[in-house]
């Protein structure tokens, strides 16, 4: 399932806000490697989102290592210290509550590459040049 069909609500602007400031701090955290985890260590991880529920009490961070790679492993090792990272984020943060924080795999760059690939794909090559491709051409 995608982040975009979980909900047909959109996010308040303080959930968009309070959101944004939780992966400023994560990212923060696992960039300096506050986290004593060997599998943490050898890896480069991006936060590309963090999405927050309604009441705040929940934050979903989006992760994914540098180049994909041992997304499992990766992913295991921030479960396997979420209470301590956790504690971590909310000592930079200004919060009436301490958000849990679960960990899942961004999976939009593997969508961007899918999309990507069908764009390229020979179908609609021939669709586009049975257009004549007279769009373009205009320039």
């Amino acid at each position: 399932m995608s982040r975009s069909s979980q909900g047909s609500k959109a996010p308040s602007q303080r959930m968009l806000r309070v959101g944004e400031l939780v992966r400023h701090a994560l990212a923060d955290v696992l960039q300096r490697g506050e986290v004593m985890d060997p599998v943490l260590e050898k890896h480069v991880i991006t936060v590309p989102e963090v999405r927050m529920t309604p009441d705040l009490k929940l934050a979903t961070a989006y992760v994914m290592p540098l180049g994909g790679k041992d997304v499992a492993k990766v992913l295991k090792a921030l479960e396997a210290n979420r209470k301590q990272i956790r504690m971590l984020v909310v000592q930079r943060l200004a919060l009436k509550s301490a958000p849990d924080i679960r960990f899942r795999e961004d999976e939009s760059f593997a969508e961007g590459a899918r999309i990507d690939a069908l764009l390229r794909s020979p179908e609609v090559s021939r669709d586009l040049d049975a257009d004549g491709g007279s769009e373009g051409d205009d320039r």
